[in-house]
């Protein structure tokens, strides 16, 4: 199939009009039309409805395909211009909010870093496409065991950071002079669902093998200040790990004693760096 067909298939069924597909790819609308023509011609089934603008059931199964393709050809045209032409100065990392822990930061030079926070799920696809050279993602798993990151593109990781994780909850709550908490004895605890924030509930789901672990409330950001000052008052419990969590004003931070899990950051690049993205690279890698 023709890529340049299949973006715009994939944008003509987001948009649900030839018409402004046509806009958006800079096409007029008889060449968007002819795109759709051809690609039909290509596979032998009618992809699209035309009243309504709307996929057919084979439509809706090429677009299950296209995602991931076009991710592919642009990771690989990434790739490419990256190992080419690797700039000697300035590098743009992505990273999730937690990713930025102590090792993390005191590996960072003084100069030259863009940092862009994003959802965790989007640093792959980011550091695969070239929108950023480098990408940090993090999450909890076993001492030493790699995360389970989405496979979109031939990626390197390496483990830069374990840290044990800590309990955060308000000032008065009736578990917070203990010790130390078991995260199964939390399942049915208030809990804040903020995935780009805190570390996830499904994975704290996945590391007691099932609970409730049911949200009292979500929080769509990645600033893990908002995040704490929520705790503080009192809307749910949340996981951080322990630099993250220690002396919050108003919180408490009691360390996890079971499962036996850390906070794991990880370090994602392309088939090659250079420049100031290998420094980085080299300086992440000896704090780890």
């Amino acid at each position: 199939m023709d890529p340049h067909l299949l973006r715009t298939y994939v944008t003509v069924a987001r948009l649900a009009s030839f018409s402004e597909a046509a806009r958006e790819l800079g096409y007029t609308q008889s060449a968007v039309s002819q795109h759709i023509a051809a690609l039909e011609q290509d596979l032998g089934a009618p992809l699209l409805t035309r009243r309504p603008v709307a996929p057919t059931a084979a439509g809706d199964r090429l677009l299950e395909h296209a995602g991931p393709l076009l991710l592919r050809l642009d990771a690989a045209r990434a790739d490419v211009v990256r190992i080419a032409a690797a700039p000697a100065y300035g590098l743009t990392l992505a990273t999730s909010a937690t990713a930025l822990g102590p090792a993390v930061l005191g590996a960072l030079p003084p100069a030259g870093v863009t940092l862009r926070v994003l959802p965790r799920t989007e640093i792959p696809a980011a550091v695969a496409t070239g929108t950023a050279d480098l990408g940090l993602v993090d999450g909890l798993a076993a001492p030493s065991d790699p995360l389970r990151l989405t496979d979109v593109a031939p990626l390197t990781t390496h483990g830069v950071a374990e840290e044990p994780v800590s309990v955060l909850l308000p000032v008065g709550h009736p578990l917070a002079g203990r010790a130390g908490l078991r995260l199964g004895d939390l399942r049915d605890a208030r809990w804040l669902d903020a995935p780009d924030a805190a570390l996830p509930l499904a994975q704290l789901r996945a590391a007691t093998d099932g609970g409730a672990f049911r949200p009292a409330l979500r929080y769509e950001g990645t600033d893990v200040r908002t995040l704490t000052a929520l705790t503080a008052a009192g809307h749910g419990l949340t996981l951080l790990p322990r630099s993250a969590a220690t002396g919050v004003h108003g919180t408490v931070a009691v360390p996890l004693t079971a499962p036996r899990v850390v906070h794991r950051t990880e370090l994602l690049h392309g088939g090659g760096t250079g420049g100031a993205s290998a420094d980085l690279v080299h300086r992440l890698l000896g704090a780890g």
